[in-house]
């Protein structure tokens, strides 16, 4: 699997009211192309200061991000954002279909953006609200709309900040399974932070466990699941049970404890 990004040794400093804060330290990782990777870490500990960095929209004061091994030094042409904050991410007065077209209105025709809309919105399962305005439409739908709006772009790299938290429990499990399925289809290369353990290895083909601040890589775990998942029998197999303890032990022990052996531990577990 070619590599598509990699994030070497990055760090980010700024300055606080008591000196200089570091957010994040040494953070070096890959992601291969066709990958699914999840990170997960403590509140607070630089997870979404790390995506705006690989995203192109903040500069790391160390260390280096490069896609298909170009340097990112600003935001590059094939990348796109899904954010937590769905509803001010949308524009209330465009339509839904207008909303999915707009990232595309200068690369494109209106009739090539028109369908590039139409195809994201049917794939998301919204080809009945094209018409509609984002304050019309639930939470899910409207982030169906953000991920729709991603598609559309066709990115070689989708950056996902915590996508799903600010929906109900339903609503979350429908849309991780929207983005297995079309990721599947689409063959997309996603970095995806979250804070739900269990999301993050029901998704993701790797889990990136993060310190608390400043962010350190400290576990890179392969997950070992079916291609196919299920929100009921996934996550009642042994080995998502198994993965996921490992994960929340790797996010409450201590640094000491986990850093050197932390991937060694992880395959035994998932793998055995």
């Amino acid at each position: 699997m070619p590599t598509m990004l990699e994030v070497t040794d990055l760090g980010h400093r700024y300055a606080a009211k008591d000196g200089v804060y570091t957010a994040i330290d040494g953070l070096s990782f890959t992601v291969g192309s066709g990958e699914l990777v999840c990170i997960v870490g403590p509140s607070g500990c630089g997870k979404s200061t790390l995506l705006r960095s690989v995203s192109g929209l903040l500069r790391p004061t160390t260390g280096q991000v490069r896609l298909h091994g170009n340097l990112v030094s600003g935001v590059p042409a094939d990348l796109a954002v899904v954010f937590q904050d769905y509803s001010r991410s949308l524009f209330p007065w465009l339509s839904v279909q207008r909303n999915v077209e707009f990232p595309l209105r200068r690369a494109l025709g209106r009739a090539e953006r028109r369908e590039r809309a139409r195809q994201a919105l049917e794939q998301v399962g919204l080809t009945g609200a094209a018409g509609k305005y984002p304050w019309q439409l639930s939470g899910g739908m409207q982030q169906r709309v953000a991920i729709a709006r991603a598609l559309a772009y066709r990115p070689a790299l989708l950056l996902m900040d915590e996508p799903f938290a600010s929906v109900d429990a339903q609503t979350r499990f429908e849309l991780e399974d929207l983005l297995l399925r079309v990721r599947r289809e689409q063959d997309t290369t996603v970095l995806l932070v979250t804070h739900d353990i269990d999301e993050s290895v029901y998704l993701g083909d790797r889990v990136l466990v993060l310190s608390k601040s400043p962010a350190r890589v400290v576990a890179d775990l392969t997950v070992d699941l079916p291609a196919e998942r299920d929100q009921i029998t996934t996550r009642e197999s042994e080995r998502f049970v198994a993965m996921r303890a490992e994960v929340a032990r790797l996010l409450h022990s201590p640094p000491a404890e986990v850093a050197a052996p932390a991937r060694e531990r992880a395959g035994a577990v998932v793998g055995e």
